[in-house]
């Protein structure tokens, strides 16, 4: 479900998740260490060999290795990191934006392997695949009713490019059951999660992450929207924790004029590397929302504070994370990689945005955005402490602050009666997912705009409390307890759009914007 509306207490959970979505700046590359053998390899390597040779236990070295590369870079700043080798492959994969597999989402439920959407494109929707099927054999191996994790799964569902699959598919809404053969190849993982028209003037665009499809993907749902007759674009980075940093500058290209400055960095030799905008922005002129929140990082931070500082957007929302740390991601020969942070980023007004960490404590970094909420700052915009000395002016003459995030030019507090417990967030996926299958011919034949206009959820609410049984929710729940259920089943039926446009009717950052532009 929509990450800006998760309780209060997962925010640890979307913290790391910005920790970890932050690294990936430059590209990759091998890089040899060593040219010839340092006294230090030399030490490390005798160590292993005595630790093999001599030590009373059996030892797993390598395990050992890892754990001394992990509190090496430990003393280093928070987002200098280790990835072994079983890791890298997923992490590559999200930030390259595709992987090689048959490209469905799935869950399991009931110990079966069921598809919630097949992805578009993907060899699944080629073959035939639907929502609501169960893959129940995967060529000759059992899948269902065998415990799997979702990890275990992916291995029998992922591939080499090129390869058969033979699935033996049941389909509920017919009482079927039939074999396919699909062949795996790329499949795209999107980082645009959604685009539309919020009325007949007003483009919005969400973007998850910055990867090296998210150019791409953005441009074409930009031309989509401008193509709708947009004059005016919400830009909505909350909860992306960031990418690539020339993915970032080629969207922040597209709406700054010729030779703006979109972003410097710094090195350690003091090295000043500069990028500027180009003459080929398609929205350099239209009215410019970005959206913004504690879990807003990394390269989302790169393009609201090159926007702001040009004066070109008026950025809403609260606070950013916080993180002007430049990564590069160096292969360490067996699989495995370290991300190595190699410089600091600028603003165009000269203003750092990382916030202050000690060498060594990545907790109490990490704590730093939880603490928001104890000190007030989520609620109120004076808790937002700034510092003199790093203020900085944009050209037009606006203030704006260095040293921890970017602060909005307007503050919208977070919104916390739309949160749900953790059971009523699970309830409501898995009752909506049983309703729609269920229901599935009846209510496939409603449209997407029919379905947000006149659907109601009292009956289908009065199930629910069925479902939860002997849990009575209080009168504040029950309503955003009955959005929720609309915009979960409208999940399934029609995707993302459908879960945005029906939540974001009550989203408190849009609904500034629109009065806002009202204003005008």
């Amino acid at each position: 479900m929509n990450k800006n509306n998760l309780p209060i207490y997962f925010s640890i959970a979307i913290v790391f998740g910005i920790f970890v979505g932050s690294f990936f700046q430059f590209n990759k590359h091998t890089t040899a260490l060593f040219s010839r053998k340092s006294s230090n390899e030399i030490k490390i390597k005798r160590l292993i060999d005595y630790i093999k040779r001599d030590y009373v236990d059996t030892v797993n070295t390598d395990k050992l290795l890892d754990g001394a590369i992990r509190q090496i870079l430990g003393k280093l700043d928070p987002h200098s990191v280790y990835i072994p080798k079983e890791n890298l492959q997923a992490v590559t994969e999200s930030m390259q934006g595709n992987f090689v597999g048959i490209g469905v989402q799935f869950r399991v439920i009931k110990d079966s392997i069921t598809v919630i959407q097949p992805i578009k494109g993907g060899p699944s929707i080629k073959a035939g695949i639907k929502a609501g099927d169960r893959i129940l054999l995967s060529n000759t191996d059992t899948l269902y009713n065998n415990n799997l994790t979702n990890n275990q799964i992916m291995k029998f569902l992922k591939g080499q490019p090129k390869t058969n699959i033979d699935l033996q598919v049941y389909r509920k809404t017919n009482d079927s059951l039939f074999t396919l053969t699909i062949t795996r190849d790329k499949v795209a993982i999107k980082s645009v999660d959604v685009a539309y028209m919020i009325n007949d003037a007003i483009g919005y665009i969400k973007l998850d992450r910055f990867s090296r499809t998210t150019y791409t993907e953005f441009k074409t749902a930009l031309n989509n929207l401008l193509k709708k007759g947009m004059t005016g674009l919400i830009l909505d980075l909350r909860g992306n924790g960031g990418g690539f940093i020339e993915i970032a500058n080629k969207i922040v290209d597209e709406f700054l004029q010729n030779k703006k400055l979109i972003v410097f960095t710094k090195n350690n030799k003091g090295e000043v590397n500069e990028s500027f905008a180009t003459n080929k922005g398609s929205f350099e002129e239209g009215g410019l929302y970005v959206l913004i929140d504690q879990n807003s990082a990394s390269a989302s931070e790169i393009v609201a504070g090159a926007l702001q500082d040009n004066d070109r957007s008026t950025t809403i929302g609260r606070r950013s994370f916080g993180k002007g740390l430049v990564q590069e991601e160096l292969d360490l020969g067996d699989g495995s990689a370290v991300r190595l942070t190699i410089a600091r980023y600028y603003t165009p007004t000269g203003r750092s945005i990382q916030k202050p960490y000690v060498k060594g404590k990545k907790n109490r970094y990490l704590n730093e955005s939880l603490n928001r909420l104890q000190n007030g700052e989520l609620i109120y915009k004076d808790s937002i402490k700034t510092i003199d000395s790093l203020q900085f002016k944009t050209p037009k003459g606006k203030i704006v602050y260095g040293g921890g995030g970017i602060i909005p030019d307007v503050f919208v507090p977070i919104d916390t009666s739309s949160y749900l417990s953790n059971f009523y967030f699970n309830s409501i996926q898995n009752f909506a997912f049983e309703f729609v299958d269920n229901n599935r011919k009846k209510l496939a034949k409603t449209p997407i705009d029919d379905f947000i206009e006149n659907y109601k959820t009292e009956q289908v609410y009065g199930k629910y409390l069925q479902h939860i049984k002997d849990v009575n929710p209080s009168f504040k729940t029950r309503k955003t307890i009955k959005r929720y259920l609309k915009a979960a089943i409208a999940s399934q039926l029609y995707g993302d759009e459908g879960f945005y446009r029906i939540i974001q009717a009550n989203d408190k950052m849009l609904q500034k914007v629109l009065e806002l532009e009202s204003s005008n």
